[in-house]
């Protein structure tokens, strides 16, 4: 089971990344610079809800996992969570229905934060991991609200703002207290410091966390105060670009030998670099001074 989806997901980001990047060309093409990547945000967010959505599928171990203890019917759930995330993948790649589809999909996270990792967190306050949760997941929430508000800024800039203001808020946060993570623990993940320890063929691996921890502050602080956002924003969405291709998507190749449990972990670090990418990108993308060629269809 767990090996046919991890082929379903390979599979679903492959597609989705190459549909999206040719969905969105124009405004790639338009853009310049920085804003080359800015323009990509959608682009990473859809690929990596649609390599999510398979492993919702997956049965009985996943929701075990993930699903709480009291809710009902829990395959329903896993399922329904599963259908979104492809529905919201689709939407955003074909540029259908967006202002709906991700609002609706910000709101999804932002559940997940409330009835799941904010209850873990509260219960194990001294977890460092289970706050990295809440703040990814809520990060999650933020690009989708960042990308909702770039498409409601024409027809109710009111919205655009409240919607733009909890993203910039939510990722200066999440920045700030990454970039502390990777000061204090430099040898875990970077990008998103979870629990994965970094191979040890990465050269000087403690000074590409400390690089990452100084651009995480720095930007974060940005955020926060609301200066040169747009271009922090971007920075934060670069350097986790970066991690992506260049670190996850070596040990996901390493993977491709390995066990089905190693492949899956590898794709799971890939798909959630890259949606954290996407969502500091999609930030940047709604700020003043990052418009963009990426106009209604």
């Amino acid at each position: 089971m767990l090996a046919s989806a991890n082929l379903w997901m390979g599979l679903a980001g492959i597609i989705f990344l190459v549909a999206g990047v040719f969905m969105h060309r124009n405004a790639i093409a338009a853009a310049h610079g920085l804003d080359k990547l800015v323009a990509l945000a959608p682009v990473f967010i859809a690929t990596a809800l649609a390599t999510f959505a398979p492993e919702h599928f997956r049965g009985p171990d996943f929701v075990a996992n993930m699903v709480p203890s009291y809710m009902p019917f829990k395959p329903f759930w896993a399922y329904l969570v599963g259908s979104a995330l492809l529905a919201a993948a689709l939407s955003i790649t074909f540029r259908k229905v967006e202002r709906a589809s991700t609002s609706m999909l910000g709101a999804m996270f932002f559940l997940f934060v409330c009835m799941i990792f904010l209850p873990s967190a509260f219960r194990h306050p001294a977890d460092r991991f289970s706050w990295t949760f809440v703040l990814r997941e809520s990060s999650f929430c933020a690009g989708a609200w960042a990308l909702a508000g770039f498409h409601f800024r024409a027809r109710a800039p009111r919205v655009a703002q409240g919607f733009i203001l909890f993203a910039r808020i939510v990722l200066g946060i999440a920045a700030i207290f990454y970039g502390v993570m990777h000061f204090l623990h430099p040898t875990l993940a970077l990008g998103v410091p979870l629990e994965l320890v970094l191979p040890s063929w990465i050269p000087v691996p403690v000074l590409w966390a400390w690089l990452a921890g100084i651009l995480l502050l720095v930007s974060g602080v940005a955020l926060l105060v609301n200066k040169r956002a747009h271009t922090a924003a971007a920075a934060i969405g670069g350097v986790m670009t970066f991690f992506t291709v260049f670190l996850y998507g070596a040990l996901l190749i390493h993977a491709f030998w390995g066990s089905s449990d190693a492949m899956n972990e590898a794709i799971n670090y890939v798909a959630d670099t890259m949606l954290y990418a996407g969502s500091a990108l999609a930030l940047a993308l709604a700020l003043p001074d990052g418009e963009s060629e990426l106009a209604e269809p």
